[in-house]
């Protein structure tokens, strides 16, 4: 099914782009210009902070200070790309960098600051810059800040806040399945988080591929906030992920101006809008919906073309309303409607089993929730949030033999819906001490059915199979202590329990940062983390008898432990060392057996479990990064490292996801162009060498006819092979033309334009008669253009 998927987004071509609609205007003497607005609080507090100096460090003339409710405005700004600086008696001052700001919409801010017991003049050049930490205040380190600009930016982004993580070091992606590997862990073990609670995998055509990836993600670039991605010893608010979390901000809507952007591309047309809901309150509105081009396309085919569809659609939004006493309520949401749709090849054109396959799929995913904050007037601040996440799955393939005649190969229908509620109050008791605690209550509501023939041409079997619920509930307190201005200390502690089979897990996560001298940090995180397997794992059913084998299964859990070093080269340049240990029990396997679902890549699960697995992940990582100033950035990272697992059998063997080692070099260069300057080209190279894939040699001895569709493997040799180093190239060329009250964009973005190809298992050579690797290269190409209006 994810051959044919990838082939029809390949070929599939778009209606000629809309360019035409928006003639570029003339050039114009008028300055073109634009504002910046924002609010700055404090990072532990969360309270505004009044009287906060805020300059342009490009243009110092350009300042102001906040309002009593910490509000700032720069007005009259010309378009262009800034670093503002914001400093106050008894905060440490802080750099937001890489700020772009163009003619079609305004830039909306919200910065933190640290409070400082040092006097502002002498601190004022040690700032710290917002590249270097992350938002979440119990984060002392092992987070990273994505900007989402970045994901447009950064070749190889794709406007894809999944591939942008994959320029960071630790964190290895496949091309073709999306799925995001950090540490050597496998991608089913990552958490996807949207406005403080887990969402499903916001991927579409998510699992098919492997458990955890798919093709491209559904979450626009266009409504995310700025967001934190861990890869480890995350804080004591995070439950139920092991290897890494990822952790989604939607913006809040521009409260004062309607705003609306429209692009158009070989990957789906897109239009996005926000505004206020009036001018006599500061509500406000944002959503975008894409529409799929190749989902346009299969719609106006004709002929036998009307036998293959691929369609897919996503929406996201935020209605954000603040009252004068009840706090801020907002309503938001995220979802994906996927189709797909292939006929078999014609007989003579058969290579693969496979290519005699009918595949027909449906998905679909939506999270949404009522948020509200609200900050009490001592001090304090309560959130929670409702929510409900749904996603279901229904396929089936059929294989064709040499009559036409098919018979039924696998037969999927299952339907999940949570209905989730966390609340936390967080509060500053003094100037050294900060506590956050809260809890988290989700209901799982399951309809599962899956059905699959162990061989082709022989009956389904039902392998899993259940409808219930069940409960997993967690509690969180985790405290920061500044220890002194230098010195800071958190502690915390999660639980949580599986109502279904009483699995419990008590979790301790401590960290600390030092900062040296004005140059150097040192920090140091461990964690205990435990993750629930999904709900279908479970329920799968004894072949012989029909028992359910798996439900009392324990958590998966992993101690992580992470040290950090990082050096400010200078005021636009850092080097950061990261080494790591993790080490994984409790894991599920299969007794007996290599099989352990560290190495998991199937959507579903067929097999008796038993945790007796153990896992061990170590390396370091490093990151040379130069931050854009006049025009030009680079970021150069290098991850070596080890990752081994135990199976059923107590046999240490290599992860499928043990590449051994990744190195990723980025560049980019931004010319200002035109009258004025006004006109932005921007160049953008990313080059990656990783470890070429791993497999499990083929048993050459083993009986194999092919319309079985199975092909034996030596299982004691599990991983020992591995594929020649992978080379990458991604590239991205715009044009950003600004004129007064709108911005237009043409890009090129190319992601493997080297085309290099990707290992996706063995099969049977109809043709050959031989059993050879089938490797396939995903070079995803998007044309675009864009307006901001």
């Amino acid at each position: 099914m994810f051959y044919k998927i990838m082939s029809i987004l390949k070929n599939k071509m778009p209606m000629l782009l809309l360019s035409l609609l928006f003639p570029i205007s003339a050039y114009s003497q008028q300055t073109v210009s634009q504002q910046i607005r924002g609010v700055i609080k404090d990072q532990l507090s969360g309270e505004a902070i009044p009287m906060v100096s805020v300059k342009l460090l490009e243009l110092p003339g350009i300042s102001t200070q906040t309002t009593a409710d910490g509000h700032f405005s720069l007005q009259n700004v010309p378009i262009g790309r800034y670093s503002i600086q914001t400093s106050c008696v008894g905060y440490t001052p802080t750099v937001i960098n890489e700020i772009i700001l163009s003619s079609g919409k305004e830039v909306l801010l919200e910065i933190t600051m640290l409070t400082s017991e040092v006097a502002l003049k002498d601190v004022v050049i040690n700032y710290v810059s917002n590249k270097e930490q992350v938002s979440n205040k119990m984060a002392l380190t092992g987070g990273r800040l994505l900007r989402m600009e970045e994901a447009s930016r950064y070749a190889g982004g794709m406007d894809d806040p999944a591939r942008l993580v994959s320029s960071f070091a630790g964190v290895s992606l496949n091309v073709g399945n999306n799925g995001i590997s950090v540490h050597g862990n496998a991608p089913s073990l990552l958490q996807w988080r949207m406005e403080g609670v887990e969402i499903p995998n916001p991927n579409h055509f998510a699992d098919i591929a492997t458990l955890g990836g798919g093709v491209l993600s559904s979450l626009s670039t266009n409504v995310l906030a700025n967001s934190d991605f861990y890869i480890g010893a995350f804080p004591a608010e995070y439950n139920n992920a092991v290897s890494g979390v990822f952790d989604m901000k939607l913006r809040k809507g521009n409260n004062r101006k309607y705003e609306h952007t429209f692009q158009a591309g070989l990957l789906g047309l897109d239009f996005a809008s926000e505004g206020p809901f009036s001018k006599n309150s500061d509500a406000s509105y944002l959503f975008n919906y894409r529409y799929s081009t190749t989902g346009l396309m299969s719609k106006i085919s004709s002929g036998d073309h009307k036998n293959q569809l691929l369609d897919y659609q996503d929406l996201n939004f935020k209605l954000n309303f603040p009252t004068r006493r009840a706090g801020t309520f907002s309503i938001w949401g995220t979802g994906l409607v996927d189709k797909f749709r292939n006929k078999k090849e014609q007989e003579a054109n058969w290579k693969y089993t496979d290519d005699g396959k009918y595949s027909e799929m449906k998905q679909t995913t939506a999270t949404a929730g009522i948020s509200h904050q609200y900050y009490l007037a001592n001090g304090g601040t309560f959130r929670s949030t409702l929510a409900s996440s749904y996603s279901s799955n229904e396929a089936i393939e059929d294989y064709y033999d040499d009559t036409e005649n098919t018979s039924p190969y696998l037969n999927v229908d299952s339907r999940y819906t949570n209905l989730i509620f966390t609340s936390s109050f967080d509060k500053q008791y003094s100037s050294r001490h900060t506590n956050k605690t809260g809890f988290t209550l989700t209901r799982m509501q399951y309809n599962m059915h899956f059905e699959l023939a162990p061989y082709i041409g022989n009956s389904l079997e039902s392998i899993a199979e259940g409808t219930g619920h069940t409960n997993l509930i967690s509690a969180y307190s985790s405290s920061r202590f500044e220890l002194s201005d230098k010195l800071s200390a958190t502690i915390g502690i999660n639980a949580q329990m599986l109502n279904l089979n009483k699995s419990r897990a008590i979790e301790p996560r401590a960290s600390i940062r030092w900062q040296t001298s004005p140059k150097n940090v040192v920090s140091l995180a461990y964690g205990l983390h435990s993750r629930m397997e999904k709900m279908d794992v479970y329920y799968v059913k004894d072949k012989i008898t029909g028992h359910q084998v798996n439900q009392n299964l324990d958590f998966i859990k992993t101690h992580h432990i992470l040290l950090s070093y990082q050096y400010k080269i200078s005021e636009n340049m850092s080097l950061k060392a990261e080494p790591y240990f993790q080490y994984l029990f409790n894991v599920p396997v299969i007794a007996d057996s290599s099989y352990s679902v560290l190495n998991r890549s199937l959507f579903y699960v067929e097999d008796a479990l038993v945790n007796q697995g153990k896992g061990r992940n170590f390396g370091v990582d490093v990151t040379l990064e130069k931050y854009l100033n006049k025009g030009f950035y680079y970021i150069m990272t290098a991850s070596i490292f080890d990752s081994k697992y135990t199976g059923g059998d107590g046999i240490w063997h290599n992860t499928k996801f043990n590449r051994r080692f990744i190195v990723n070099g980025l560049a980019g260069k931004e010319w200002r162009l035109g009258v004025q300057k006004r006109d932005v080209l921007s160049v953008n190279l990313k080059l990656t060498l990783q470890g070429g894939d791993r497999y499990t040699p083929v048993d050459e001895t083993a009986s194999f006819n092919p319309l079985d569709h199975k092909i034996g493997y030596e299982e004691t040799k599990a991983y020992t092979k591995q594929f020649a180093p992978l080379f990458l190239a991604n590239y991205s060329i715009s044009y950003r033309i600004n004129r007064s009250k709108r911005a237009q964009e043409f890009a090129v973005k190319w992601l493997n334009a080297t085309g290099t190809k990707e290992y996706y298992g063995h099969a049977y050579n109809l043709k050959s008669g031989n059993i050879e690797p089938k490797k396939q290269a995903t070079s995803l190409f998007n044309i675009l253009y864009r307006i901001d209006f």
